[in-house]
């Protein structure tokens, strides 16, 4: 099955077919550093991530563009009420960027430019523009000329007329039409400059994606992608002035992650329901918020809830339970004679019902995988079959401790491998399973207010009152712990206890 891609230009699934034959070029709208980022820039990053991952698992030799808009009215209005120049704002977040980046365990992108580097490429591409009768000044301002371009609200499926009888856009006297876009703006006072043609002044925001994208990929590249409300106008401007000055098509593919409501309500700073990657990493793992953004397709919309979050988290652990299983159970590397098997051996445990069946499913698992990612990066869709592989295993680490049969051990590593490589594309599994599980307790008893010797002293006292008969006294103690987000369960080999996320 060949990669199909939904290309909000077509609005349809395509077959993917890059320019140059296992090469691509992807440039993706990246931060303005102004501020912390939020879980709406966390989902587009994780997105973007994923999608570079397997387009590189998948073999493809990827060039990923992902570029920092470091002047803009708000970066500029930030510096202003601090008392400071905009480029020490514009340091200050792209450092913060890194760090949560770094925590959610994103890949780096191949080239990550800033917009005030390349002024002077913005500058020639505005004059281009002029030359060929698509943009004018006024005033040491220079706007484009929707009208002039023919194609204009092909992305976003607008018309022009419409836009016009519909346009809510504060009258600017300077614009010859009001759905004219900035490509330079004018100095004000107070404010950082360039010089250029047409005096002092900046660049728009939306040329400056035109000519880093171009610089780095050239003018016309495979894939263009970003948030849904970027469509319109941002990316519906770069293609209007990118394809007026070359004449050559922009991005043949563009792909839209959707939006993160929170509880069902939009996000935004009027409901004060802006929550920054901060503020989640510090309760949550990071793997557990990529399984819980990963778990709907990208350009479906996400409805962020703790309750989602938890249902995550519950889902993660029991994946790493079943690692952590494997790991205790078998040497890495498998002993060469264990990993070669006889083949006789193997056919005969093949065929053995039900090993045959679990096999075929560990077996054909990166085929599957591929299928489902191949599908539109349809990230649910491979969940759904890891989650299908860790039921297999489960059930062979239980045939496992019933009959430690050697015959079993390579079924077992391949799954671990398939967790552990396959994994990598969606940035989970990463973890060494000991390790997550430990600091996951630790995390959920600090959420808790608990710790662990007060829960052991809790459940000694239990086990002293089953000794006693005390079922009662039993009873209260399992539902104080219970009360507190403690279970109980109690076992053969003795009574063990977990953190309990109450639905």
């Amino acid at each position: 099955m060949s990669l199909r891609i939904y290309n909000t230009l077509s609005g349809r699934k395509e077959e993917f077919v890059p320019l140059h034959e296992n090469r691509i070029g992807m440039y993706v709208c990246g931060v303005t550093v102004y501020d912390l980022c939020h879980i709406g820039h966390a989902r587009s990053a994780i997105v973007f991530d994923i999608i570079y991952r397997y387009l590189r698992y998948r073999g493809y030799e990827v060039t990923y563009v992902r570029n920092f808009t470091d002047i803009d009215d708000k970066i500029i209005r930030r510096a202003n009420e601090e008392g400071v120049d905009y480029k020490t704002i514009a340091d200050r977040y792209i450092k913060e960027f890194y760090t949560d980046m770094g925590r959610l365990g994103l890949e780096r992108p191949t080239v990550e430019p800033r917009a005030t580097d390349h002024i002077s490429e913005m500058i020639h591409l505005i004059s281009t523009l002029i030359q060929k009768g698509y943009a004018y000044e006024r005033d040491g301002n220079v706007f484009f000329s929707v009208e002039k371009f023919k194609d204009y609200g092909k992305l976003s499926r607008r018309n022009l007329e419409e836009m016009k009888a519909g346009a809510r856009v504060e009258i600017d006297e300077k614009k010859e039409n009001p759905l004219d876009f900035a490509l330079w703006k004018a100095s004000k006072p107070g404010e950082p400059f360039w010089e250029s043609p047409w005096g002092k002044g900046r660049p728009g925001w939306h040329i400056e994606c035109s000519v880093m994208s171009q610089k780095h990929l050239g003018e016309t590249f495979d894939i263009h992608g970003g948030g849904k409300d970027l469509i319109f106008p941002h990316h519906e401007n770069e293609i209007a002035q990118s394809e007026a000055a070359t004449g050559k098509p922009f991005a043949l593919y563009w792909i839209h992650n959707g939006f993160v409501n929170i509880n069902k309500e939009k996000m935004s700073k009027s409901l004060g329901n802006i929550l920054t990657i901060k503020e989640i990493l510090d309760h949550w793992h990071p793997e557990v918020l990529r399984l819980f953004l990963l778990s709907h397709h990208y350009r479906n919309p996400v409805d962020y809830s703790e309750e989602g979050l938890r249902e995550s988290q519950v889902a993660l652990d029991r994946f790493y339970s079943t690692l952590k299983g494997i790991k205790e159970n078998i040497p890495f590397p498998l002993p060469e004679e264990i990993s070669n098997l006889s083949s006789s051996k193997k056919k005969t445990m093949m065929e053995e019902a039900p090993l045959k069946e679990l096999a075929g499913r560990i077996e054909t698992f990166p085929d599957r995988f591929k299928e489902a990612m191949d599908d539109d990066f349809n990230t649910a869709q491979a969940l759904g079959y890891f989650h299908d592989l860790q039921r297999s295993l489960n059930a062979i680490l239980d045939l496992y401790s019933k009959n430690p049969s050697q015959e079993l051990l390579p079924l077992l590593s391949r799954g671990y491998r398939h967790f552990k490589k396959i994994g990598w594309v969606l940035g989970l599994f990463q973890e060494d399973p000991e390790v997550y599980l430990q600091q996951q307790r630790e995390r959920g008893l600090k959420r808790l207010g608990l710790t662990e010797k007060e829960i052991l002293a809790l459940v000694e006292e239990r086990n002293q009152a089953r000794k006693k008969r005390d079922w009662k006294k039993a009873d209260e103690i399992r539902n104080l712990l219970l009360s507190k987000g403690i279970a109980l369960e109690d076992t053969p080999s003795g009574t063990l206890w977990r953190i309990y996320f109450p639905s």
